[in-house]
């Protein structure tokens, strides 16, 4: 399953918006240096898709703000 995630680092608070069913945008407080906000936004999506963090694989846009992610 591939999901499209747009990430905002540098975030007051760390927020969670579903725009559709394969849609999501984050907001997270980690920096958008040396991969935090990466780790950050995989973690908050995880716990809201009741996923384990471990499988979830970020395979397009590790340094752009819009991502797909697949769901091992």
């Amino acid at each position: 399953m591939l999901i499209k995630l747009k990430v905002h680092a540098d975030s007051k608070s760390t927020t969670f918006a579903k725009k559709s069913d394969d849609s999501y945008e984050i907001w997270v407080r980690a920096p958008a240096e040396r991969g935090l906000a990466n780790k950050a936004a995989l973690n908050v999506l995880a716990e809201a898709l009741n996923q384990n963090a471990g499988r979830l694989r970020i395979i397009k846009g590790s340094q752009s703000p819009n991502k797909i992610v697949k769901i091992l």
